[in-house]
Formats: C-alpha cells, structure tokens, sequence
C-alpha cells in the first residue's frame, strides 16, 4: 500500500508577486494548465496509490482542498498549527497512516507540492523501482542527478551499491549547499547527488528511526495527535501539545543518523522552481529564449521571463529580463539577481504593506472576491460566488454593504427578509443588519459589492453561521 504525503506549507517569498502567503507557490498554476500541487499528485498516475495524506497550514486548507477535490484526489488533510520542519510533518503523517490502516504498515512517498518533473515516466518508474528497497525496511531518499555545479542544493554522496546491478546505494553523507569550487568537485566525482528532499519509507519504519534517534519530535506528534478533530477532511491537531515539539527536518532528524538510508538516483527533468530564472530554466521557449505566460509583444528581446494574466506586455531592446505583472504588483529584475526578490520582499514587510500577504484577489471556499477600488470610507468588489455556495450568515458593526447582481442567481438574507435577485436587481444591507449570500443556482453567480462606513476591515464581521466551519473570513 502506497500513499503519497504531500508537503504543502512554504511560502515561496522568492517567486514573488505571484507567490504571497495566502497564496503561495504550491498552488500557482505556472503553465496555463494545473496548480503545482495538482500536478505534484497527477503525475503519480502510472503508481498504483491511495488517496494523498496533505499536511498544510489552516490559512490554506480550502484552497488546498478544492484544487485536490479538482482532480478527484481529496484525501486527509492535517492542519499544522505552525510550521515546525519536515521531520515532525512526516511523523503526524506516518501516525495518520499507522492509524487508518492498521494492518497494512503502508509505504509513504514523501513529496513537496512545489516541484517540478518534466519526464513523468522516469519518475514514476524510478519510484517502482525502489518499493521493494522500502518495503525491506530501507529509507530511500532520491538523489538528483547533477547537471551543473549548482551551489543552492544540498548534496548526498553515495557509497556502496545497496545490490550488485542496481541503481541504489548506501547514503554516506549528506552535506550542505557547497561554494562554487566545491560544487564543481562534487559534480566531477561521479558520486554526489542533489538532495531532492522526497522520500521512501514504511510508517513503522521512520517512527521507529524518529523515536531511537529524535523521541522528543515522535512524542510530541503522538500527543498532538491523541487530542485531534476531525472537520471535513482536515485533521486539526492539538495546537498546545505542537507547539512543545523541536523543530528539525528529516535529514537532521533521521536520514544522517540512521543506518538504513538509501540514495537512488533520480534523471527525470527535476527542478524546485526556487526563483524566476528556475522557471525560465524549464519553461518552453520561443526561438529567441523568451518565456512568455499571457498577451505581449516583444521586439528585439531575447532570453526573457514575461508573465502577465490581465495586461498587454510591450518589449523592445531586453536581453536577460524578467517581467511579473499581477493586478497590484510589477516585478522587473534581471535574471542574473533574481535571488535578491526575498530583499524586495522583506522590504515591504518593514514598510507595513499587505503585497506580500495576499493578492488584490482573494480566494474563499465559496468562490472568490476583488477589490477593485478603495477609498477612506468606501471599497468596491466583484464577488464570484460557486454554484451551491453561500457566505457565512453574518453581521457589521462599522459599515453598511450594496450588492448589485450582474449575472446569475443571488438567494438574499437582509434582516428578516429572505428573497432572489437576478441580473441588475440589487439590495442595500444597513449597518448592523444579518444577512447572507448563496447562489442557488447551477452558474457562477457574479455580483458587485459597494461598502460604505468608517471602518472596512475583513476582521469587522460577526459570523452566525458558517457551513466552512471558519474562524475568520
């Protein structure tokens, strides 16, 4: 029994501004075609596999929950109160697993949902290849076979052939992200490999491992998890037995203690997408190097990464440029300092702005709103509602709301009232007054909102009632 344990919790800071904390990298589509997280289980499609145990952080569970539910993949989703590193992430997954299949001792396949592989079918059948290495009570890493002297990754060095006349190898040091000279030693020996940071392993197997060699993170996941709820599909954990548990990653933790570590090398097109020139690297390309997502014309331009999902990008005379338009930010960097992104954005943290938290738009598990404009005392949004959806039965005490419904079906609560609106009908909402809103129709309901009042927060909403089980909106 395989299940794959997605890991689903960064932040991405460096493909800023598409990736912003509410709306990290992990579930941007990059490729006009599917999020990475959706492609992260997608590719898994030629293994034999059970639904994916996913480990994130509630600010993204919804979001996390209908890009699953999307490809027909919703499985259990545990909650991390916070982020405490790989190895205590794994350990409520391998508890979860030893739990709901307690006959079975299943195989984990450890996964980031923010990568990228471009030869599936290697993929999939390097994973084949290495189950019989788990399921003898080996802990498999995967090994990146090196294409360049990079210095971001860190490295593993392979020892001896686990069997004679197979692609596996005892693991006989994991090292740190190397200098440029030292990179270049490692890739002309032959034995080092990138650390992909993905997994192979029994539950029982890495427990037992965590518990002889780290039992401070196994007890801690163990009382976290004695105390759960159950919501939905999402496991919530209990916050104030986490929050006791040392953070560490696995390779800390287990992987450069133990003496069943296994690197088998992986060739299948890998990358972790860690900044723009990353996915300028695996993007196709026109025939003069530009890497173009969206409407754009270029002159004289060449070896470029130009994103935009609303404007008309116009180039002349660029060479190594990269260009991110979002609907509130534009990033022009050249390829070469892209790494410094993380500068920009530390700086609009210091400076108190909100660009590095959540897009202009925002999504919610009933669709999705965008501000559109905004004054001292006023803010207009279009809201898309999803068939069957409704907000939350709801209340403010600062400002007072108009809805203007531009296509589909509204189902209104204002005060007492319940009614329907469709196209051009409207309602005012006064301060202080309950409503809610549902579309009970089979199409996207769109609607405008007009709020007006001294105070237009997200915070100011007293809630009633919630079908989404949300603390906060």
């Amino acid at each position: 029994m395989l299940i794959p344990v997605i890991m689903a919790g960064g932040t991405g800071s460096r493909l800023w501004p598409l990736s912003r904390a509410l709306f990290p990298k992990q579930f941007l589509n990059l490729d006009n075609k599917a999020s990475m997280l959706q492609n992260t289980v997608s590719r898994l499609k030629l293994l034999d596999h059970c639904a994916p145990i996913l480990i994130c952080n509630e600010e993204h569970r919804f979001l996390a929950a209908e890009q699953l539910n999307e490809i027909n993949a919703l499985g259990k989703t545990i909650l991390e109160p916070e982020g405490k590193n790989t190895a205590p992430a794994v350990a409520l997954a391998a508890l979860t697993a030893m739990e709901e299949y307690p006959e079975e001792d299943p195989i984990l396949l450890v996964l980031a949902a923010d990568h990228i592989i471009q030869n599936e079918n290697v993929f999939c059948d390097v994973i084949a290849k290495a189950i019989p290495l788990a399921e003898a009570g080996k802990l498999v890493t995967f090994g990146i076979v090196p294409t360049e002297a990079h210095t971001g990754y860190g490295y593993i060095k392979s020892g001896a052939a686990v069997e004679k006349g197979k692609e596996a190898y005892n693991v006989e040091e994991f090292v740190e992200k190397p200098d440029k000279t030292t990179a270049e030693q490692y890739l002309s020996s032959n034995k080092y490999l990138w650390n992909s940071g993905m997994f192979l392993f029994r539950a029982s197997r890495y427990i037992e491992e965590l518990e002889k060699f780290n039992p401070a993170i196994s007890s801690a996941c163990q009382r976290a998890l004695m105390n759960k709820k159950s919501d939905l599909d999402f496991i919530r954990i209990d916050a104030a037995e986490f929050s006791k548990c040392p953070e560490d990653s696995i390779d800390y933790a287990v992987m450069e203690k133990t003496q069943d570590a296994v690197v088998v090398p992986l060739d299948a097109g890998w990358s972790d997408i860690g900044s723009w020139s990353a996915l300028w690297d695996v993007s196709e390309k026109d025939k003069e190097g530009n890497s173009v997502q969206g409407d754009s014309i270029l002159h004289n331009t060449q070896n470029c990464y130009i994103h935009s999902k609303d404007k008309l990008i116009t180039t002349i005379g660029l060479n190594n440029i990269v260009i991110v338009d979002t609907k509130d930010a534009l990033l022009v960097a050249n390829k070469d300092d892209v790494q410094d992104v993380k500068t920009i954005v530390q700086t609009i943290k210091d400076r108190g702005l909100p660009h590095t938290k959540l897009h202009r738009e925002v999504y919610r598990p009933w669709g999705v709103y965008d501000s559109i404009d905004k004054g001292d005392r006023y803010q207009v949004k279009r809201i898309t509602v999803k068939p069957g959806a409704k907000l939350s039965v709801q209340m403010h005490h600062h400002r007072a709301e108009h809805w203007i419904v531009v296509s589909g079906t509204a189902k209104i609560t204002n005060g007492d009232k319940e009614f329907l609106l469709t196209e051009n009908q409207s309602t005012y909402i006064p301060i202080g007054v309950i409503h809610a809103l549902e579309n009970p129709g089979k199409v996207p309901l769109e609607l405008i909102e007009v709020q007006s009042g001294s105070y237009l927060g997200e915070d100011d909403i007293i809630r009633f009632e919630d079908r989404y089980g949300r603390i906060s909106d």
